[in-house]
């Protein structure tokens, strides 16, 4: 308890380091939320930035950001008027979530079976198969994965529509696309990590006391095999969300991820601040769910 304490109370002032970076690296960068606006009178571009505080110096802009920031305010959209952040947020996050956690089911389905199986049969033609075909996923990056899938399973065969979002059969190519080079990385992890484990002295003497190879495999190994993928589920998961900007542009998804880009490029200081701050607190929650999920399965791991 004292662990998960500590670690909560040190995600308060690392989050507090990373919103000052983000806060003033978006507003380093070229350019400004009102370039692309059409030409106006001088008078009127003063207007715009004062309603949004824009004039002030930089430090009071970050303390007054912070203020809001304590009130769970993320503060109002530069680009996206009468909307905040929060609303962009609300309205987009269950659309990134249900992409990133169902491509996050995909990748775990496919790896670890596809990993366990090669293991365990190592050395003949399905550890053969199962290599072949996670390097084949973990070789195609998702903006050529995406199109490929598109032409295929959208134009050529019409089993799936190829973008928007609607119904079920809309989420098939996003998450497929999206999930296939995790699934890959799983597979990678989940065979080495029981490679590891085989030729562990407990394995050896739970088949001298005349347990089955399913038991041993099954009961004894896998438990310890997948602690590697156990360990990058965090990191993956994060990834699943970053990587669903591509996803959701190249779909025309209304995620997250088309907020992030539009912001980027447009200049929308709020909005970008605003994600990266929630992409950093989802990474450090999953990271510390993770830690404390490799404790229950290692007894060897203790938190003092």
């Amino acid at each position: 308890m004292n662990y998960v304490l500590r670690r909560v109370g040190f995600m308060v002032p690392l989050l507090g380091v990373i919103s000052l970076a983000a806060f003033t690296l978006i507003r380093l960068a070229p350019g400004g939320p009102f370039d692309r606006e059409r030409q106006v009178p001088p008078e009127v571009e003063r207007q715009l930035r004062a309603r949004y505080h824009l004039d002030e110096s930089l430090g009071r802009q970050y303390l007054r950001y912070l203020g809001g920031l304590v009130r769970g305010d993320l503060g109002p959209s530069l680009r996206y008027r009468n909307h905040t952040v929060n609303d962009l947020i609300a309205a987009g996050l269950p659309v990134s979530l249900t992409i990133g956690a169902l491509a996050f089911c995909f990748a775990l389905g496919a790896g670890v079976p596809l990993g366990f199986y090669a293991a365990i049969r190592k050395g003949h033609w399905p550890d053969q198969v199962g290599n072949l075909a996670a390097l084949l996923a973990l070789c195609v990056p998702t903006f050529v994965a995406g199109p490929l899938l598109v032409m295929w399973l959208g134009v050529k065969w019409r089993w799936f529509p190829v973008a928007l979002w609607g119904t079920p059969a809309h989420v098939v190519l996003p998450v497929l696309t999206l999930g296939l080079y995790f699934a890959g990385r799983v597979a990678r992890l989940m065979r080495e990590g029981m490679l590891n484990t085989l030729g562990a002295p407990f394995l050896t003497a739970a088949r001298a006391r005349g347990l089955s190879e399913s038991a041993v495999f099954w009961r004894h190994g896998f438990r310890l095999g997948v602690l590697p993928v156990v360990s990058y589920s965090g990191p993956l998961l994060a990834d699943l969300l970053t990587g669903s900007f591509v996803v959701e542009n190249l779909f025309q998804i209304p995620g997250l991820g088309v907020f992030m880009v539009n912001g980027s490029l447009n200049r929308d200081y709020t909005v970008v601040v605003g994600l990266v701050l929630l992409y950093a607190g989802l990474l450090l929650v999953l990271n510390l769910i993770v830690d404390l999920l490799y404790a229950a399965l290692d007894p060897r791991v203790r938190y003092e």
